[in-house]
Order: structure tokens, then C-alpha cells, then sequence
């Protein structure tokens, strides 16, 4: 016995289509799992539905952010008995040919009909506890930087590839080309400023992190991006997180601080945000200042550490944080950041200009895989 989800079942919804299938009794005590796939098409059309065919006891998770079409992907998630080994999906998608079946942060080997080239199956393996546990499935991340102290964390985001809120908006273009370029300027602040070797010398940590609009588990947006300060290894350790949310011309204008203990603390142009390290009694329980961040008139953020020179990401030469930024030292410019992300390629090219010192100039290339963001 099988289960065939056609476009037409899918719309009409879970009940209507017959999506939940009895376990079978030998399989009743085995453990439920999630597992998702995405499908990814040799070309970008218009969004679609292929017909999936799955064995009986497993079944699509109801709702609609669980199976996303875009223009140039599906992805859904499949429920039922953990199966490590894996079980045996078929897809039929009449006209469309599929490139490639992610799974995780790999793609899985496609066995395709040798008569009907639209028609294939593939075996991917049941073993997630819950939905969320894929997302990884879902991201296109790179890992730009893993060291004491600081990790920076790239998301590559794809007009074609769109979901749930992002669907009903203009393409963020300029604010998705800013957060690169802002990015890699945060991580050269917190280098050059010893805030990163601060943190390291408590075993905290700071992480820089952009915005994705692919990910239904993940509506992330407006659009913005994060400098988080982890007083411990993690997100599970005390944290101020801040949200610095970009207009539509990508100038930073409100940063929400999410502050353990204390929920959202809202700053907007000229407001101080103080990031705490709670060791200590200190500042409320807050512990010893770690950094002051702040929104600048022209879109930038001031990044101040208790002591030593003020760091700024500030407008480019155009008096814009879209082409390219400029890194402030003192309010002397220092660095000329520009950025280029070239999703389909796998490829993103930094390039640095020493405005003080020629020899701080530097041109570097991250290769990594364009459909898990895993670098090469």
C-alpha cells in the first residue's frame, strides 16, 4: 500500500487528501520521527507541486509551512516510524526537471526512471525528533568563522527561492546586499577592538549573524541582522541579542535587544544599547559593561568598548551602506568594505581597502556549496 500526494490533494487539505495512514502494528512502538527534503530544479519557473508517493505509515505533516513550493524548490517533511536506514521516496513532476535532493547538509543519490524522465526515487533516512531539527535541511548557511570568541554565521538568500512571509514582498535586494558587507565589517570590528579576545578570555562568545527568506520555520524578517553577545558558549547562556532591522534604502534604524531576564529593549537612532557580561552584581545584575552599541545618523552603528578607540560601520563613499561600508576608527576611516554574493555560483567575494595602512588591503574568496552553504 501506498500514499500518492497529488497538487490538488495538498490544497485541499490534510483531512481531504488522506494524508495520515495507520501504522502498521508491527511498527506501532516505534519511535515517530520527522525528516525533510528539498527538491531543487535544474531551472526556475513557476511555483509547483510534484506528486510524492511515500510507504504506508509515513505521511506529510499537515500545514502549509511544512510543504513550500518557490520557483526554484520544494520542500516538505515526512512523519513517521524512525528509520535510519532510510525509506523509499518516488516523485513524479511532469515537466520539471529536479537537479538535485537535499537532505540536511547533503544531497541524497536520485535513482531516476529510464523511461520517464520527470519520475525518480530516492532513500532518506527518518531520524529527526522534530520538525525543527531539519532546518538545516532549509539553510543555506556558511560557517565563515568558528574561533574563540566569535563565530560568524553567512546566510545566502536567493529571490527564487522564497518562502512564507518573504512571498508577499518586494525582493529585499538592497538590504540583503548591505547585511553582507555590515557582516564582515562586524567581524572585523570585534577583532581590531579586542572584544573578541575579551570574550574568549571569559569563555563567552559573540555571534554575527544575517537573515534568511527561505525558511518557513524561520520567519525571519523584516529584514535584519544580529551582533549577539553569549556571556557562556551559547545561545543557552545568558545573551543579549540585537535585531538591527534596515530600512528600504539598508540603513539601520531600530535595534531590538532581546536581554535574558529582562525580554526586548528597544533602541532607535542615537540610543545607547549596552551589552552586559552578567558575571557579578553590577548594573542591575548585569555584570561589567562589555560594549556600547549605537544607531547613527547615517545608518551606521558606533560600536564602543569600555575602554580604547570607537569602532563605527559606517555609509560608503556615496553616503550609502549598499555598495559598499566603511569601518570608522575614532570617526577616521579605516576600512572600505565591499561585499558580492553570488548564490548560484557558491561564491562570495570579500574585498578590504586599507584607508590607512595600504598594507590592511586584501581581496579573499569563500567557495562554498550553493545548496547547503557547507564551505569548499
Amino acid at each position: 500500500m501506498s500514499e500518492t500526494l497529488s497538487r490538488r490533494a495538498l490544497l485541499a487539505g490534510t483531512a481531504a487528501a488522506g494524508l495520515t495512514l495507520a501504522v502498521p502494528a508491527t511498527a506501532s512502538a516505534a519511535t515517530t520521527a520527522v525528516a525533510a527534503f528539498r527538491l531543487v530544479r535544474a531551472a526556475a519557473g513557476e511555483p509547483a507541486t510534484p506528486e510524492i508517493t511515500l510507504p504506508e505509515g509515513y505521511s506529510i505533516l499537515a500545514g502549509t509551512r511544512y510543504s513550500v513550493a518557490s520557483r526554484l524548490e520544494y520542500y516538505t517533511f515526512v512523519t513517521g516510524p524512525a528509520n535510519p536506514a532510510g525509506i523509499e521516496v518516488q516523485v513524479t513532476w511532469p515537466g520539471v526537471l529536479v537537479e538535485s535532493v537535499v537532505y540536511l547538509e547533503s544531497r541524497l543519490p536520485v535513482r531516476r526512471d529510464r523511461r520517464e524522465w520527470d519520475r525518480f526515487t530516492f532513500t532518506l533516512p527518518i531520524t529527526r525528533a522534530t520538525a525543527n531539527d531539519n532546518q538545516p535541511t532549509l539553510q543555506i548557511w556558511s560557517y565563515v568563522e568558528r574561533t574563540a570568541g566569535l563565530e560568524f554565521n553567512l546566510q545566502h538568500n536567493d529571490p527564487d527561492r522564497v518562502a512564507g512571509p518573504w512571498t508577499g514582498v518586494a525582493w529585499p535586494e538592497k538590504e540583503v546586499r548591505s547585511q553582507v558587507h555590515q557582516l564582515f565589517a562586524a567581524s572585523a570590528v570585534l577583532r581590531a577592538s579586542g572584544l573578541q579576545a575579551a570574550a574568549a578570555a571569559k569563555g563567552h562568545r559573540w555571534f554575527v549573524q544575517g537573515f534568511e527568506t527561505n525558511n518557513t520555520l524561520h520567519a525571519d524578517n523584516p529584514p535584519h541582522w544580529h551582533i549577539t553577545y553569549n556571556s557562556g558558549p551559547g545561545f543557552n547562556s545568558p545573551t543579549h541579542n540585537t535585531h538591527f532591522w534596515l530600512d528600504a534604502d539598508a540603513r539601520n534604524f531600530y535595534n531590538g535587544m532581546d536581554v535574558t531576564g529582562l525580554g526586548r529593549l528597544r533602541h532607535y537612532v542615537g540610543d545607547p544599547a549596552a551589552i552586559y557580561d552578567f558575571q557579578g552584581g553590577a548594573n542591575g545584575g548585569r555584570g561589567e559593561l562589555v560594549a556600547t552599541m549605537t544607531i547613527r545618523e547615517d545608518g551606521g552603528i558606533d560600536i564602543a568598548p569600555p575602554s580604547g578607540p570607537v569602532y563605527a560601520i559606517a555609509a560608503g563613499e556615496r553616503g550609502s551602506l549598499v555598495r559598499e561600508v566603511t569601518v570608522l576608527r575614532d570617526e577616521r576611516p579605516w576600512l572600505r568594505i565591499e561585499t558580492k554574493d553570488e548564490v548560484r555560483l557558491g561564491r562570495t567575494t570579500v574585498r578590504t581597502t586599507g584607508l590607512q595602512d595600504p598594507a590592511e588591503t586584501s581581496s579573499r574568496v569563500l567557495a562554498y556549496d550553493p545548496l547547503t552553504g557547507s564551505l569548499r
